[in-house]
């Protein structure tokens, strides 16, 4: 079984211990970076300041509403750079409005995911998410 680097760009500490929770009790070997806001996310990709020794991510799970850049700033950054456009970029946040919905796609997000209010369904969310890039989808390299 495959192994990826998750990159996790939450502010909010009950959504991270329950995004970590859900990925530790899948079993799925992973990786689990976490950064509290949008600029802390591009430096890590583009691997400045604290994270320049990071493996780069094979996976972005990023919030919409982040201190510093939102979540379509860091989209937009990331997806626009031919050398980073390919990581798959997962939007899982509580917005459901259908403006955020439309530029996310609009800046190529993979896909957009409204977080379940209940921690089961929000850690079956995750669970779900995991399987299907780690063990459905072929991820580049």
């Amino acid at each position: 079984m495959k192994s990826i680097v998750i990159l996790l760009v939450e502010d909010n500490e009950g959504d991270i211990l329950l995004t970590t929770e859900a990925l530790a009790s899948c079993k799925i070997a992973n990786t689990l970076r976490v950064v509290n806001d949008g600029q802390e996310a591009i430096d890590f990709v583009y691997k400045k300041g604290n994270y320049r020794n990071e493996i780069s991510p094979d996976l972005i799970l990023l919030d919409v509403n982040l201190p510093k850049k939102n979540g379509h700033e860091v989209l937009h950054k990331i997806k626009t750079d031919s050398n980073f456009k390919h990581i798959p970029i997962i939007m899982l946040t509580t917005s459901s409005s259908s403006l955020d919905v439309k530029k996310a796609y609009s800046n190529y997000v993979n896909c957009y995911i409204t977080k379940p209010v209940e921690p089961y369904d929000f850690m079956k969310a995750v669970s779900e998410i995991e399987n299907f890039w780690i063990n459905v989808v072929e991820l580049p390299q």
